[in-house]
């Protein structure tokens, strides 16, 4: 009976897709959502964000879905959409450009004149993804991500070694957009206020000084592997680096219900696992710990320390992923047990590190700049408003 009604409800919201695609395109109009809908956030975000600092009102009509109804720290000006509702779908279908940073469902049947620009979720990765990742990956994550290939009119890469992956592993022969990273210009550009804003928006004295800890998720149940001395942890970094710090605990949205379970009552630790946007988290970092997230490699635009815990390294590559990169080339500071760790803060090499930095972003091309929404957007300017193309191209 559930099958049949599954069927059922397919059929109908097909049938609603075929109807709202008989009606005139909107040429202005931007369809945003991150995450499916889970957060407001990633590449998405500050796209949406440059538009509505840079243009004037009503250059073009935004509308964002999330999977909730209500949603705070979004932006007035911008119009809300709730996911898999009658609305949403008459709004993707309705929508000149579709933006995205995951994979889109056999629910986004794309029209002639749409045009879909896939951002995806990191500027560089450690973890294989995709085609290079195949074994690893369910039958139907594949299929829906063939098809979404198939949708794409561009694709962005925040470097060169990215734009390799892409040719190789995204069944995507489209255009590659060489213009770095959306979500790393807040990385490349300073903004003081920015900085103020958030440590008031997190209650935190914006005299201290913050560690990050941002692990990626393991399959495995055991959160063992998440717990840290941060007492210890904070000691060294006081010691190398002077000032008083704080310890900011960024957990995968997948572990965010377990960690009070991880972090146990520590003093000096905030839990910041439902902080939405991690880039500001990273912004505002003087130092980041994680272990095989690609926020290492946003981070590395920063110039500042970022260190790898990687306890489980061997069983992780071989039950979760293959990794484009042996964490021993890589210019960050790696140790498999916390004693290694602080020895390693305590002994931190300034020089080393920052030659280690300048020779990675060369061997892997990097394309980040500070301007990657702005060149994103005078290509989305053209789509929206192709009479314009001429001067959008001087311009840039």
């Amino acid at each position: 009976m559930k099958k049949l009604i599954a069927k059922l409800q397919n059929f109908i919201i097909i049938v609603i897709i075929h109807l709202f695609n008989c009606l005139p395109i909107k040429n202005n109009k931007i369809f945003f959502f991150s995450y499916y809908g889970s957060q407001y956030g990633c590449n998405p975000k500050y796209i949406t964000e440059y538009i509505l600092d840079n243009y004037p009102e009503n250059t073009f009509d935004i509308v964002w879905a999330f999977t909730e109804s209500e949603r705070k720290n979004v932006p007035e000006d911008i119009r809300k959409v709730r996911v898999m509702t009658l609305k949403y779908f008459y709004e993707l279908c309705t929508s000149k450009v579709i933006v995205t940073n995951f994979r889109t469902t056999d629910y986004f049947i794309k029209r002639k004149n749409q045009y879909y620009i896939q951002t995806w979720h990191s500027s560089l990765r450690l973890k294989q993804i995709e085609k290079d990742a195949e074994e690893s990956l369910p039958a139907h994550y594949l299929e829906m991500a063939k098809n979404d290939s198939k949708k794409c009119d561009l694709l962005l890469s925040g470097c060169k070694f990215s734009s390799d992956i892409f040719k190789r592993a995204f069944w995507y022969n489209g255009e590659i957009f060489e213009s770095g990273t959306p979500r790393n210009d807040v990385l490349v550009n300073s903004n003081p206020e920015l900085r103020k804003q958030i440590f008031k928006r997190l209650n935190v004295n914006g005299d201290k000084k913050i560690i990050l800890y941002a692990p990626t998720f393991r399959n495995s149940s055991n959160l063992d592997i998440y717990k840290m001395d941060y007492s210890s942890i904070i000691k060294e970094l006081h010691s190398r680096f002077g000032g008083e710090w704080l310890f900011f605990i960024k957990l995968h949205p997948h572990l965010a219900s377990r960690s009070k379970e991880i972090l146990q009552g520590e003093n000096n630790v905030i839990d910041a696992s439902s902080y939405d946007d991690i880039q500001e988290l990273l912004s505002i970092a003087d130092v980041l710990l994680t272990d095989y997230s690609s926020l290492m490699f946003d981070y590395a635009i920063t110039k500042r320390p970022c260190f790898l815990y990687v306890p489980d390294i061997k069983e992780y590559t071989a039950k979760e992923r293959g990794l484009y990169f042996n964490i021993t080339g890589l210019p960050f500071f790696h140790s498999t047990d916390q004693s290694n760790l602080r020895d390693q803060i305590r002994k931190f090499n300034e020089e080393k590190y920052q030659l280690g930095l300048d020779r990675f972003s060369l061997q892997t091309g990097s394309f980040e700049n500070g301007k990657a929404c702005e060149r994103l957007v005078k290509r989305i300017e053209v789509q929206c408003y192709p009479e314009k193309e001429e001067d959008v191209y001087e311009a840039v």
